[in-house]
């Protein structure tokens, strides 16, 4: 059949679909330098912090790459898989990858990327084609949109295929905070997490990564979409408004952030001596912002107020309810592929 190709012409493999599973990124270790290289990349994205590089990289090149590293060290330290000697945001994720392989089986090669740090999209990518695939969906896995995360992951994605001579076709998961597989997973799991404690939560908190506030009136949707996320979830599960609510956390520098802030949320509810169980929606898997930030930190500043019950609910993960979601939204975004 390819007779009429020169002897040397690279081998053109039977035509497959992609998956490539999209998320922020991890270090690849904890020491100084890997911090650095980490930290560097993902706060030199225009996308991520959106001051002038004349102003901002002597900035993070100076002061802030020099201190940081360290404390971030510190706080991946804390997390870090001990067994896999990996963070579990790759641990999970390699196992995600695993999982939705075996469901689609051979209709669809699965692969992963990282927007900052290892294995890169570019990486994911070069997987894929070399495994013949000619057809990608890229799939960032955040729930709601924001062009800090969907927006940063597409990025990535086009700048790799602009050096492609043979680019695929390509398709982009779309947010998918209020597909009903979502709603029903994310739901299902805070239902199956309160029915574990040994107490009833006064309070259950949906902590969604923060953002600055002139984000939100530049036009981006994440702040109302973080809102119908647990707007949506409290109804399927037929709760009261005061029940569930919503807090942002993970702020940085001296400007104001979507409000109301996740650790002063804590801290007046310690305070109050209610009883409170927390998760992170806009996860899709467990990272330095949920296990240390919130299970570990956030337990801490609980605490420190007077609080005495205080639960973390795990992100979906490559549990069997996160799967059977994953799986859903992705099959739906492959149709006429598959």
């Amino acid at each position: 059949m390819a007779n009429h190709l020169p002897p040397d012409h690279p081998q053109v493999k039977p035509p497959k679909v992609g998956v490539l599973l999209l998320n922020l990124g991890t270090p690849d270790a904890t020491d100084y330098l890997s911090m650095r290289r980490y930290l560097s990349e993902f706060l030199s994205d225009r996308r991520v912090i959106e001051i002038n590089p004349l102003l901002w990289q002597p900035i993070l090149q100076g002061i802030i790459l020099s201190v940081r590293p360290q404390k971030s060290g510190a706080n991946y330290a804390r997390i870090w898989d001990k067994e896999a000697n990996d963070s579990p945001l790759r641990v999970i994720a390699k196992r995600q990858v695993e999982k939705l392989q075996a469901r689609l089986g051979d209709k669809a090669v699965v692969a992963y990327g990282m927007r900052y740090g290892n294995p890169s999209t570019q990486a994911g990518i070069k997987q894929l084609q070399d495994a013949g695939c000619t057809k990608i969906l890229m799939a960032p896995l955040y729930p709601q949109y924001s062009a800090t995360t969907t927006g940063t992951a597409n990025d990535s994605a086009f700048d790799v295929l602009k050096t492609m001579r043979w680019q695929p076709a390509i398709r982009t998961l779309p947010p998918y905070f209020e597909t009903e597989a979502y709603v029903k997973a994310l739901a299902t799991s805070i239902a199956e997490g309160v029915a574990k404690l040994d107490f009833e939560p006064d309070v259950v908190i949906t902590s969604y990564h923060g953002m600055p506030i002139t984000y939100l009136k530049a036009g981006d949707p994440y702040h109302c979409e973080c809102f119908k996320t647990t707007r949506l979830v409290r109804e399927f599960l037929g709760w009261p408004k005061e029940k569930l609510m919503v807090t942002f956390q993970s702020r940085f520098g001296p400007s104001e952030w979507l409000q109301p802030y996740t650790d002063e949320t804590l801290m007046a509810l310690g305070k109050a001596g209610k009883k409170v169980a927390i998760l992170a929606p806009a996860f899709s898997v467990d990272c330095i912002e949920t296990l240390e930030e919130i299970a570990i930190t956030g337990h801490e500043q609980f605490e420190e107020s007077g609080g005495h019950h205080y639960a973390y609910i795990p992100c979906l993960n490559d549990t069997d309810i996160g799967m059977d979601m994953l799986e859903s939204v992705v099959r739906n975004e492959l149709q006429g592929w598959i």
